[in-house]
């Protein structure tokens, strides 16, 4: 007769059929969510910029040189020398011309005596005015090409445009006033015409 099996190598296999009978639970690994990259949406062109407006033309002049002059008030003197010189009418006429007007205070720069003796003599004064104006309607853009340029007296002017423009000894302090029969360049120092025979004063530097 068989021994029967001992109750110790019993247990050992009861126990060893239990952990088979169990299932192995394993954990899922987990998962990760795969982000879906955002649609491409093309970019909208910007819009072109409008072109710049083209500044308005300046109003067309409606006086003449000596109205304007007038009209200025700081020609007091130049206006009076005209008259005395019987030029009022020549540049009131249909020109054009181009004016460089000295201002009062440039007058006020002449010895009192010597304007006096000047404003005298209409020969002399009328030379002297003559010497301050140019046939045309010649502009600063013009002026500043031009190296010199003849007067109505008949002799010339000298210019220099390096810095600024300079006639003669004069200094331009404000051009291109419009007139209907031409145009003034406003001068800080009144212009005197060469002696016969002599180059005129150069400009300044």
């Amino acid at each position: 007769m068989k021994k029967s099996m001992s109750p110790l190598f019993a247990v050992v296999v009861a126990l060893t059929i239990a952990a088979c009978g169990k299932k192995t639970e394993t954990t899922p690994p987990s998962e990760t969510p795969v982000t879906e990259p955002a649609p491409v949406v093309a970019a909208e062109p910007e819009p072109e910029p409008a072109p710049a407006a083209e500044p308005a033309p300046p109003p067309a002049p409606t006086t003449d040189i000596l109205t304007t002059a007038k009209d200025a008030g700081n020609f007091t003197t130049l206006l009076a020398a005209l008259e005395k010189a019987g030029l009022n009418e020549t540049l009131s006429g249909a020109g054009p011309f181009t004016v460089f007007a000295p201002t009062d205070e440039a007058f006020a720069k002449v010895p009192k005596a010597d304007l006096d003796k000047l404003l005298k003599d209409k020969k002399k004064l009328t030379a002297v005015l003559t010497y301050h104006v140019v046939p045309g309607a010649v502009k600063a853009a013009d002026v500043s090409g031009m190296p010199t340029a003849k007067t109505v007296n008949g002799a010339d002017l000298t210019i220099d445009a390096t810095s600024g423009v300079k006639i003669n000894e004069a200094t331009v302090i404000s051009a291109d006033i419009m007139t209907t029969n031409g145009v003034i360049h406003v001068i800080d120092t009144v212009l005197m015409p060469p002696k016969a025979g002599k180059a005129p004063k150069k400009a300044a530097s």
